[in-house]
């Protein structure tokens, strides 16, 4: 296994973790579940809301694996080529992160709209991680 499948692989093990939170245990506060988004209980007191937030997190639960699934096809049977340019498209892909999600954390974040206060910098280093993680296995993979 080169670094490029073992970085893949890696992440795919960590989304496959968040995949299974969303979808048997969404209101955790751990493994990106949404409880840590206050109105995740204040959606429980309307039916019609909570019903389409479940939608909503299931539906990124199901994005997140149709993900590990092409992840697994590319660690298996994907050439060094394809490898490279599927962590270069993750890059990519985990860089939009800080578009449009991380100013609206940050914002909640500061209202006191997520418990644990200052998840949301957490998770801006998290996201960091990752891309610096497959940064260095892109450098590692192409030197």
């Amino acid at each position: 296994m080169n670094i490029l499948q073992i970085g893949i692989l890696i992440f795919t093990i960590i989304e496959f973790g968040n995949i299974m939170t969303l979808y048997f245990n969404p209101g955790s506060q751990i493994g990106n579940g949404v409880g840590v988004f206050n109105a995740w209980e204040k959606s429980k007191r309307d039916n019609q809301i909570h019903e389409f937030i479940k939608y909503l997190v299931y539906w990124v639960a199901g994005a997140k694996l149709i993900f590990i699934m092409m992840a697994i096809v590319v660690i298996i049977f994907g050439n060094q080529m394809t490898q490279i340019f599927t962590v270069v498209a993750l890059i990519i892909s985990i860089l939009s992160f800080y578009w449009r999600l991380f100013p609206m954390i940050i914002k909640m974040d500061k209202r006191g709209e997520i418990t644990p206060k200052g998840y949301s910098k957490a998770l801006g280093i998290m996201i960091t991680a990752f891309i610096i993680g497959f940064s260095v296995v892109l450098v590692i993979a192409l030197i």
